[in-house]
């Protein structure tokens, strides 16, 4: 039998931990031959004991200068990619009265800035039938408070998703985003306090939080050939969230 992504190569930027993991496990298992970026080394000295095979590259994706030896690397290594999951992101949530201009430069650097450019710098790599995939937001569909900066960032890519899928399509290469809802990962935790759960759960008509697995398989999808006359779109994976309204005391 063979997979999918038998004899395909793949980028999954900030791969090392949540939905970036999880999406290079995927694609593992689906016969790619996987390369992850990150910008902590423990983290992808982890991620590469976690999954055997996998090429872990220290990278920054606001650095321009890394991003060229990156896609250098992969030229000199692969010679090619087929796949690319622009995932590698920051989140930080405050009213807009507390964004500091510091806050609002490192956010826009890392999940605008970062990729619009890991995009150009691999557009060279990409032949006919390469698939890319952006990680948006759900927060890009739907208000909420404290989100104002990084919904923005979300937004942004999910218009490049629309724009660059006009401007490669000619060539062959197909573009989409996923907008994940409250997905547990590492990130997740590190914005949402404990006490907060049992609100945030009441808000999701599935009745629970989503899985990076379940992301992982929706970009993989999104990255396939049976996804072949899929362009331009956003797929959202939030167990309801956006598009289902759930009263109170349900």
């Amino acid at each position: 039998m063979t997979s999918r992504f038998d004899g395909k190569v793949a980028l999954v930027t900030g791969g090392t931990s949540g939905i970036g993991l999880a999406t290079a496990r995927k694609l593992l298992a689906d016969g790619a031959r996987v390369i992850v970026t990150g910008r902590d080394k423990t983290r992808l000295d982890d991620a590469v004991e976690d999954l055997p095979g996998v090429h872990a590259v220290r990278n920054d994706a606001a650095d321009l200068s890394e991003l060229d030896d990156l896609a250098a690397l992969i030229k000199a290594r692969y010679g090619r990619l087929d796949v690319v999951f622009a995932n590698a992101g920051v989140a930080s949530f405050q009213p807009a009265s507390e964004v500091t201009e510091d806050k609002f430069d490192r956010m826009i650097g890392i999940n605008f800035k970062g990729v619009f450019f890991t995009v150009q710098k691999v557009l060279p790599l990409l032949a006919p039938g390469a698939s890319i995939v952006i990680n948006a937001s759900w927060t890009l569909h739907r208000g909420l408070s404290g989100a104002s900066l990084y919904a923005a960032t979300k937004a942004a890519v999910h218009n490049l998703t629309r724009t660059f899928a006009a401007e490669l399509g000619p060539k062959g290469i197909r573009v989409n985003s996923v907008s994940p809802g409250y997905i547990e990962t590492p990130m997740f935790h590190e914005n949402v306090s404990a006490d907060e759960h049992a609100g945030v759960i009441a808000a999701v008509p599935s009745g629970r939080f989503g899985t990076a697995a379940e992301v992982a398989d929706a970009v993989a999808y999104l990255a396939s050939d049976e996804a072949s006359y899929v362009n331009g779109q956003d797929l959202i994976i939030d167990g309801g969230l956006v598009g289902v309204h759930r009263p109170t005391g349900e």
